[in-house]
């Protein structure tokens, strides 16, 4: 994920803290400073981070689990809203994934038992606005609120996975994925109304991650479904250009105007990539440094490359995760061959889907040959 920070590699798998977290601590820092001075913000701080590391172990219990099915998570980046632990590629069972999703928030259980013993009860939702209260009562009901909040069966909350995982059990993937959206969609609709009702805009904004998160997910779904089976090879451009890594944006900008392309892979001398350059970048690349500047010192050279027989949803994942309008495709020499583009991926869909829902028609049987009589 883009603007994140790396801080630390745990078990193979890379932890990172998107910046716009830091903007989190600065806000409760200063809102408590004003409520108490120096201690008060202090004090929220550390519960803020405190809670953080509660939902990074959560996330590792997510990351543990996929790895029990061969699934490895290559990061994990903390987000003011919460962590997201990227997996190579989602569990193609239902009750794989019914464990991956349903091991986030024992995590957050196991934790809430082991503080158990060292909560003065009764206690109230009240604890987290008051620091006096006590950390450990603070951190105890925080993981209570955090199990409850992921068990909410909406996506992309682990309870609409766990709920999608159940249906799944009885129905094809797509139709499992589809009645559990519209769960979400309904929940997330009557959370913001209520959250309006009632001034609460923080519910509303949490209700239109929900109802957009659901619905992503359900298209998600209808496009593994359609494309299930099918790899890379199958719907890539295999007619391009591609530029010199000694070409300047001069070279560019003519094979733009004079190529129905608008973005192209970098070449070395051997045919290896080693970059692209997009047509978003290349007029503020111009403005920023003159036309004449090669094109190896404003190339976007984090773009992965993908094999071409790798499956197509696994493809279209590692593009949307990557931020780019384009995927090279290499063959087993490694070399170019291909592009997967998601203009190319839309029409690829759309035809897709005309086949799969177009009548099935039979053969015409010829009719019968006339007999040859003998006069």
């Amino acid at each position: 994920m883009r603007w994140s920070l790396h801080i630390a590699r745990i078990a193979g798998i890379d932890v990172k803290i998107h910046v716009t977290f830091f903007l989190l601590l600065l806000f409760y820092g200063f809102f408590f400073y004003g409520q108490g001075g120096a201690p008060a913000a202090v004090s929220a701080v550390v519960f803020i981070l405190l809670v953080f590391l509660c939902v990074l172990l959560h996330e590792f219990g997510h990351a543990i689990a996929a790895k029990k099915f061969g699934i490895h998570t290559p990061d994990i980046t903390l987000l003011p809203i919460g962590g997201v632990a990227r997996l190579e590629r989602m569990p193609e069972k239902p009750y794989e994934e019914l464990i991956v999703a349903i091991a986030g928030p024992l995590v957050n259980v196991v934790i809430a038992a082991l503080l158990w013993p060292f909560v003065s009860f009764p206690i109230s939702p009240a604890v987290l606005e008051k620091f006096s209260a006590g950390l450990v009562a603070q951190i105890f009901l925080a993981n209570l609120m955090l199990v409850f909040f992921n068990l909410i069966p909406a996506f992309p909350m682990d309870g609409g996975r766990i709920l999608r995982a159940l249906l799944a059990m009885r129905l094809d993937y797509a139709r499992a994925t589809g009645i559990a959206a519209s769960i979400g969609q309904a929940l997330a609709f009557t959370g913001g109304l209520i959250g309006l009702l009632i001034g609460k805009p923080l519910l509303v904004l949490v209700a239109i991650f929900v109802f957009f998160g659901a619905q992503n997910e359900a298209a998600h779904a209808e496009m593994r479904a359609i494309s299930n089976g099918l790899r890379v090879c199958d719907a890539m451009v295999t007619r391009f250009e591609a530029l010199p890594r000694q070409a300047t944006l001069n070279a560019a900008i003519e094979a733009i105007l004079h190529t129905s392309q608008r973005d192209f892979p970098v070449v070395n001398e051997n045919g290896d990539v080693v970059g692209i350059i997009t047509i978003d970048s290349l007029k503020p690349a111009i403005e920023r440094t003159g036309a004449d500047t090669p094109l190896v010192e404003v190339m976007r050279t984090d773009v992965p490359a993908v094999d071409e027989a790798m499956f197509f949803d696994r493809a279209f994942q590692i593009m949307q995760q990557a931020n780019t309008p384009m995927l090279p495709v290499l063959d087993r020499q490694r070399r170019l061959i291909g592009l997967f583009t998601p203009e190319n991926v839309g029409e690829f869909m759309m035809i897709q889907s005309a086949l799969s829902s177009a009548p099935r028609r039979r053969a015409a049987v010829p009719p019968p040959l006339p007999r040859s009589t003998q006069a």
